[in-house]
């Protein structure tokens, strides 16, 4: 057993901080059998909610755990054996990590966020705020943030005093993180309400888009949260000012995405995220 990684885990879990081991890589551990391709129903939620109750080190962030016993069970006791590093789930604490990825990004920080406590990467700063908020990459060049539904990987406890999440953090992920490209095709926002007829009320034309919609979804082997914010984006883009969608419409596009394993909160930040892209 990978002693220093684990005893790290069992600190971090005593500060009430949710931690699980990294692969090589800096990756979690996949899922198990039982567990590949969401077969298990579900990821669960800091291993204490949710469909699945795989005691092993399934689902990525969802894995982290501040059980003492769960981190030194069997099924844990081969993945530290494997573990190259540590990594916690920020939001599970309570906690926003700015990720700063280079020099540059460092000094952009300096100039613009209030300071926090620092620890020193490889190439550049984690930057640790007090506060939770939905995880977002690239929101400018060299800078992610990592709190909820996302892991960081742990690198010691670093210095200075630990602020409160500032709202230059939360800004940072109003809009959609710049490695979200939109559709292929162009998007083109359709006409403000009541300045024409809307010309799609025909049931055949908006069932068949939401049925494209659900397809392309479904079919998703990679990337699917960019994927269902595309599609919610190119549904929006067609649909969103005419009226036309109605909660059942949105009901089966938030149910095909589910399906592949998004959160209903992701469901939302995507819904949401295309809605303000398109200023609706």
């Amino acid at each position: 057993m990978s002693a220093p990684q684990l005893t790290a885990a069992l600190e971090l879990a005593a500060r009430t901080v949710p931690a699980l081991p990294l692969r090589a890589g800096k990756v979690p551990f996949g899922n198990c059998r039982s567990c590949r391709d969401n077969a298990c129903g579900g990821r669960p939620v800091m291993k204490t909610a949710g469909p699945c109750q795989c005691p092993g080190v399934c689902h990525g962030w969802a894995a982290a755990t501040t059980d003492p016993r769960t981190l030194t069970s069997p099924p844990w006791a081969r993945a530290w054996r494997q573990a190259q590093a540590v990594a916690y789930h920020p939001g599970g604490a309570g906690l926003t990590v700015v990720d700063l990825d280079n020099a540059e990004a460092v000094t952009w920080a300096r100039q613009s966020l209030p300071p926090t406590r620092t620890v020193p990467t490889t190439r550049g700063e984690h930057w640790i705020y007090l506060g939770a908020m939905r995880s977002a990459n690239a929101v400018r060049p060299g800078t992610d943030i990592k709190s909820l539904m996302a892991y960081a990987r742990w690198l010691g406890p670093g210095s200075g005093t630990m602020t409160d999440l500032p709202d230059a953090v939360r800004a940072l992920a109003v809009k959609e993180p710049s490695t979200v490209r939109q559709a292929p095709h162009a998007v083109t926002v359709p006409a403000p309400v009541g300045s024409a007829e809307c010309r799609h009320r025909t049931p055949a034309y908006l069932d068949r888009g939401i049925a494209m919609a659900e397809q392309r979804i479904t079919a998703a082997s990679s990337a699917v949260h960019a994927t269902v914010y595309r599609t919610f984006l190119a549904v929006l883009s067609v649909h969103g000012r005419c009226g036309c969608l109605t909660d059942a419409h949105i009901a089966r596009l938030f149910t095909a995405a589910q399906a592949k394993g998004e959160s209903p909160r992701h469901c939302t930040d995507a819904w949401t995220n295309a809605l303000t892209r398109l200023g609706l």
